[in-house]
């Protein structure tokens, strides 16, 4: 019987768990470093594309019971002029939604499901990847590190596969390729955190708001509170930065105050949502410089690969982190379900995801579709009153329609259907 491990127990990890199961595998070992998953994070947008196989996983209700349906996308020029609105989701003609979700819900939601159907040691915490060598056959020879007191030491294993979803400061990546040196930094350093407020004052949309240097995104995460009218709202800040230590690239939890950004921000308000007021909801904020990784000639080295941030942690931008480690671990179990040889279907999963999550990774360098924000900015920096007459109407629609189709979540391609179905069952 298949043993397959996974290293690391976030997004990624987790879905694959979950993915490989319905595929009909059993025995699955998802190690991850932190002692036990906690509801820690900010928010997160999933893509139709993702909800979807998500959905079939069984998991969108427990999702929609924390989670708010995204409907409309809008995007601002700092001055306060809007630049373009978008219809989301079901509203946009998808099957399925668009979803914006606290990180830890989603997260604990992958994580019960896991202990539920693959039983309550399916996930081992206060364990990490140390290292590994590849043998012979194409296995790898696992080392781990226990880092729980009672079995503090070392151990090692030699699983018919091994996942590596340990995000993007990937040990497995290191392993595989220890040139790949430090994830490069683009200049940005990015604040975020989350809000509780009057749902009155967080909007009913995501706004994209900014210039060609600073930029802000704000949306609610949740429905209205019966009792006190609140909802969690999620915040992300951007702004150039002239230096940053190099151990805090990939670093998500540098806690730092509100004030120490907030002056930038002041009198940034967008049809009736104040990115000030937000801010000052908030009971703390996060610093991490903004980097992603290079894009890799190779994730698959004979029955080891990488999924999710570990193989194409990209740039923060158009809602597709996230969303397409999700996507990655159901082509992974796909593949594992359609050969018979682990290597093979290796293979074939890095040659249908690779060179898409490549080209998106590049797509996020060039600002995705943020870039209408820069657009605005350098044809009409003092702010303007019609925006047709900076960004024609066809050109707006041609920078979404390219992107949408770059990640493969246009509503034609989504909306066909998942092509990660059980299909031929595991083969084992």
């Amino acid at each position: 019987m298949t043993h397959i491990l996974i290293a690391g127990g976030g997004i990624a990890g987790l879905t694959a768990a979950l993915s490989l199961h319905a595929a009909g595998f059993d025995r699955i070992t998802v190690v991850e470093a932190a002692r036990e998953i906690q509801p820690v994070g900010a928010g997160l947008n999933i893509m139709p594309n993702a909800v979807r196989e998500l959905d079939a996983l069984g998991l969108l209700g427990v999702l929609d019971q924390q989670a708010v349906r995204t409907r409309e996308l809008r995007y601002y020029h700092c001055s306060g002029g809007l630049i373009s609105r978008e219809p989301r989701g079901l509203g946009a003609g998808y099957r399925w939604p668009q979803l914006s979700v606290h990180r830890g819900h989603l997260q604990l939601s992958l994580a019960d499901a896991v202990r539920e159907r693959l039983g309550p040691d399916a996930i081992v915490g206060g364990v990490r990847v140390s290292g590994l060598t590849t043998l012979a056959d194409g296995r790898a020879h696992v080392k781990l590190e226990h880092r729980d007191e009672v079995t503090r030491g070392h151990a090692a294993l030699e699983p018919d596969v091994l996942i590596g979803a340990d995000g993007i400061r990937s040990t497995v990546r290191t392993a595989l390729d220890p040139a790949g040196g430090e994830p490069p930094w683009n200049g940005m350093l990015v604040w975020r955190g989350v809000s509780r407020m009057p749902a009155e004052r967080a909007g009913t949309f995501m706004l994209v708001a900014g210039s060609d240097r600073q930029k802000a995104v704000v949306y609610p995460m949740t429905e209205p509170d019966s009792g006190t009218g609140e909802v969690l709202v999620n915040w992300a800040l951007a702004m150039p930065a002239e230096s940053v230590d190099d151990a805090a690239r990939g670093d998500w939890n540098r806690p730092v105050p509100v004030g120490k950004f907030l002056r930038h921000y002041e009198g940034w308000e967008f049809d009736g949502v104040s990115v000030p007021d937000v801010l000052r909801a908030a009971d703390r904020a996060f610093e991490y410089p903004m980097v992603d990784i290079d894009p890799l000639e190779r994730w698959t080295y004979g029955r080891t690969t990488l999924i999710g941030d570990a193989a194409h942690a990209m740039y923060p931008i158009g809602s597709n982190g996230a969303t397409q480690s999700i996507v990655d671990a159901r082509a992974l179990a796909h593949a594992m379900a359609l050969h018979a040889d682990p290597a093979e279907a290796l293979a074939a999963y890095e040659a249908e995801r690779r060179p898409a999550m490549t080209e998106l990774q590049r797509a996020n360098r060039r600002l995705g579709p943020e870039v209408v924000i820069n657009l605005a900015h350098e044809r009409a920096p003092g702010g303007f009153t019609d925006i047709d007459e900076v960004i024609p109407p066809g050109e707006l629609a041609e920078i979404a329609a390219r992107y949408a189709a770059t990640g493969a979540f246009d509503p034609a391609t989504v909306n066909r259907g998942s092509p990660y179905g059980a299909g031929a069952h595991a083969l084992r």
